[in-house]
């Protein structure tokens, strides 16, 4: 999940790095929209599902030199190593990349509050919000979350002792285990989004709505209501 190059954080106070105030304004716009991409856009999730498909990849092939040593398999023997090294390869880049990502996103929001303490724009910073975009994160994990959930109590109630293989049983936990977990990042990150989203910029105000058009005098006549 990490990627290129951060927009690197404003200059100190006390250095004046624009000519105007529109200059200041339009390279903290820049600033603001690509850190904002960069956090929540819709390509964050697409990566966190393929972490998950590739975590999911090496756990199982970690789990199949348990399944060849369960049906006495003689090639678990010579292929059992060789599985075992591919799983971890594919499943321990995974972990590490999501690690990786976390800490990135709290330096992106890190260089979200420098940019907004700089100045004030109304219209950019309302964009910041991305109502549609954590609203998606936070439905997509959850249903990511609640299918790896019920795969792993599912897994675990319908195992039945001598019929189902505990490699079986371990596989089916395991994949719903990372299911869940994926999910679970994707949900805190949405929450973690609304909640700086309200600190910083406060909560949304409904427009006002217009004030109605004051009567013509002329309609205006003695005897008749108002």
């Amino acid at each position: 999940m990490p990627g290129p190059t951060l927009p690197p954080p404003p200059p100190p106070a006390y250095v004046s790095g624009w000519p105007d105030r529109s200059a200041l304004l339009a390279d903290r716009g820049r600033a603001l929209e690509e850190l904002r991409r960069r956090s929540l856009g819709v390509h964050r999730v697409l990566l966190l599902w393929l972490l998950a498909v590739a975590a999911i990849i090496g756990w199982a092939l970690l789990v199949l030199p348990l399944q060849q040593l369960e049906q006495r398999d003689p090639t678990g023997f010579i292929l059992g190593p060789l599985f075992a090294v591919l799983g971890l390869a594919s499943l321990a880049p995974s972990v590490v990349a999501v690690v990786l990502a976390v800490r990135r996103d709290r330096h992106i929001s890190q260089l979200l509050d420098a940019w907004l303490r700089l100045d004030s724009h109304p219209p950019t910073d309302d964009r910041l919000r991305s109502s549609g975009l954590s609203l998606f994160w936070l439905l997509s994990s959850l249903t990511v979350g609640a299918f790896g959930l019920w795969t792993s109590f599912a897994g675990a109630a319908e195992a039945r002792p001598g019929r189902d293989a505990y490699s079986d049983v371990v596989l089916v936990m395991g994949i719903g285990f990372i299911l869940w977990l994926t999910g679970l990042i994707g949900v805190v990150k949405a929450v973690r989004h609304y909640r700086w989203a309200v600190r910083v910029l406060g909560p949304r105000t409904p427009a006002s709505a217009p004030a109605p058009a004051p009567a013509a005098v002329d309609d205006v006549r003695p005897g008749v209501g108002p």
